[in-house]
């Protein structure tokens, strides 16, 4: 850390530097706070899936019990090939956006086969999606409380270190310089008097 220069100079820079704290302190705590505002959402909406995903599970234990036999095996019937995200900026943090599922559908004679595989199979895209959608508004959680952590680290520099230490500073400086000036005149005194003294001794 740099040695503090006790001088009038030393004293505008900290003044300046104490103003520029002061004001940037509430944009900074207005961040966190729309921050903190926007994970509270994200977190809603993540909570929202998965009590959406629960449901989902449930009907398709209803409507499908056939799913809980062992032997029961239709694995590749319906495959993820990737999702679509796009993106959108919320208080300056730029987040994915669920667009789309892209899945394969493989393919299966509906003749030869029980009416309930159709249901198997638009029941099984749902799901799918949903854990996509699950996916993508974990990451926006994990993102925002992130961020949150980052401008809230910020604020507490702020307000603990930066704008305390220059306050200090200035005090500092200024206690300093009124010791000079009280030096000074001091020294202009006794000075007043000496010149006075060999006056009067000369007279």
């Amino acid at each position: 850390m740099a040695r503090l220069t006790l001088s009038k100079q030393a004293l505008i820079q900290e003044q300046e530097r104490l103003r520029l704290y002061q004001r940037l302190l509430p944009s900074l705590d207005l961040k966190r706070r729309q921050l903190s505002a926007a994970v509270k959402r994200a977190e809603a909406e993540l909570s929202r899936l998965e009590s959406e995903r629960r449901a989902l599970q449930e009907r398709i234990g209803e409507e499908l019990p056939m799913l809980a036999h062992p032997d029961f095996n239709l694995g590749g019937l319906v495959v993820s090939e990737g999702v679509d995200t796009g993106e959108e900026i919320i208080v300056g943090v730029r987040l994915p956006v669920f667009r789309r599922l892209r899945c394969r559908v493989a393919d299966y004679s509906r003749l030869a086969t029980p009416p309930w595989v159709d249901v198997l199979v638009a029941r099984w895209r749902q799901a799918l999606a949903l854990e996509a959608r699950i996916d993508v508004a974990a990451r926006r959680v994990a993102i925002l409380r992130r961020q949150v952590r980052k401008v809230t680290q910020r604020v507490n520099l702020f307000e603990k270190v930066l704008i305390p230490t220059a306050r200090n500073n200035i005090k500092r400086i200024r206690l300093h310089l009124d010791e000079v000036d009280r030096t000074a005149v001091v020294i202009s005194k006794l000075a007043k008097r000496k010149q006075q003294a060999a006056r009067g001794e000369m007279t």
